[in-house]
């Protein structure tokens, strides 16, 4: 089964290579009419999800990563249209030269072929992917979680439906079905298949595929992502930011997970975050220093510093200056997105300097990592490595490049 999925993916990436720009546009926004069309369809397969994430004891944080509502899918419809909306990057040609023996060398833009995705719990990531692949010109092989099995085979049937509706294979967005453990096995060696994998989800997950997979990977986006409250820092910019990062949504890799603040404003700082953390419910693990300063922090392991939470729990250290964050910041990051909060021009260029990670923020939420805020319409996920692709994964990242040249009868001497 796996092997005649991914025999099909080769085939229909032959064909979506050869597609205009305006045939594939109208793919995606045949798909989001058809998503709203088909609302109650994909609501009812998504209660069935969200029944058996209850009761097998999900988080409430991967329940609401789970939930589909009308919102959610008229979310998804304008996600599409957003991509439609953009630059297609097939078929861009770049750098020409003309070299002195008369060649005129350059780069033409083109798609990987067939793109894998194994992921968790969230079935946008079904429709956002799949947008993102189809523009792109990429064929598209998804292996989701147990927990939105239903979802995700309704969402799949909507995007074949309406390829096949436009005289397409349907071919090109497939769902691998069986969710054994054996079955993500073989999917990660399907090297006479697969162009790239990316694996999106908790860390287990991500690490399981860097570790397994023969086909090439780009790996995405644990995120122990922090926020760095500088001497000079406005209080209230900062409380808002801190807020914004840690609970708008906690059960997503570019939420808040540790919190440094500079040991000169500490005291002055601490009480009002405390008394804000209390209110959102936000169990603070902190250092002694704080602990010192304010009473009621939880005592911060060494542990605790390196942890990627996904709930409404942080870590907080006291720290002499930028210097220090920086330092820490580099030792437990995970390379997603990182903030500093100051009204300092040089310690905020020396923190974009020198802070190892793919989206590095002054004076802004760690929320705004993502594919759409950064104008991309969606994401496959935030990549985290440094080779082909780093940040969101959006269209130009689905792409490589061929060298085209152009002679006239030279020959090599």
């Amino acid at each position: 089964m796996i092997e005649d999925i991914g025999k099909q993916a080769k085939a229909a990436s032959r064909e979506i290579a050869r597609l205009g720009t305006i045939k594939k546009n109208e793919i995606l926004k045949h798909i989001g009419e058809s998503l709203v069309a088909r609302t109650k369809e994909i609501l009812e397969a998504n209660s069935l999800d969200l029944k058996k994430g209850k009761e097998s004891g999900l988080s409430e944080a991967l329940m609401d990563r789970l939930l589909l509502n009308e919102g959610r899918i008229q979310q998804m419809k304008e996600g599409l249209l957003k991509v439609a909306s953009l630059d297609d990057p097939i078929g861009e040609i770049f750098e020409m030269k003309t070299m002195p023996n008369g060649l005129k060398i350059g780069k033409k833009r083109v798609p990987l072929g067939v793109v894998g995705i194994i992921y968790e719990s969230r079935p946008n990531v079904t429709i956002d992917t799949a947008a993102l692949c189809l523009k792109s010109s990429n064929a598209l092989i998804l292996r989701g979680g147990s927990e939105a099995i239903e979802s995700n085979k309704v969402l799949v049937s909507i995007i074949q439906d309406a390829l096949k509706d436009r005289g397409h294979d349907k071919n090109m967005v497939q769902l691998i079905e069986d969710l054994s453990y054996e079955t993500a096995g073989k999917f990660m060696k399907m090297n006479e298949y697969l162009d790239v994998l990316i694996p999106r989800g908790s860390a287990k997950l991500i690490q399981r595929v860097v570790r397994e997979a023969t086909v090439p990977v780009i790996e995405t986006g644990v995120g122990n992502c922090h926020v760095y409250v500088d001497d000079s820092a406005d209080f209230e910019m900062a409380q808002n930011i801190i807020v914004n990062a840690k609970t708008q949504r906690t059960g997503v890799c570019n939420a808040m997970e540790s919190l440094l603040v500079n040991e000169k404003i500490a005291k002055k700082f601490l009480p009002g975050f405390k008394k804000v953390m209390d209110e959102h419910h936000v169990i603070v693990k902190a250092d002694q220093k704080a602990r010192e300063i304010v009473q009621g922090f939880d005592e911060a392991t060494e542990e605790d510093y390196a942890t990627e939470y996904l709930d409404l729990i942080m870590s907080l250290k006291i720290v002499s200056d930028y210097k220090e964050a920086i330092a820490h910041i580099n030792k437990y990051g995970t390379g997603h997105s990182e903030v500093i909060i100051t009204e300092s021009y040089d310690h905020a260029m020396e923190f974009l300097d020198e802070v190892d990670a793919a989206a590095v923020y002054v004076n802004a939420s760690t929320r705004f990592t993502d594919g759409s805020e950064f104008g991309m319409g969606a994401e496959m996920g935030i990549s985290t490595q440094k080779l082909h692709a780093r940040g969101p994964v959006g269209l130009k990242e689905l792409t490589t490049i061929k060298y085209i040249i152009f002679g006239q009868g030279q020959v090599r001497k």
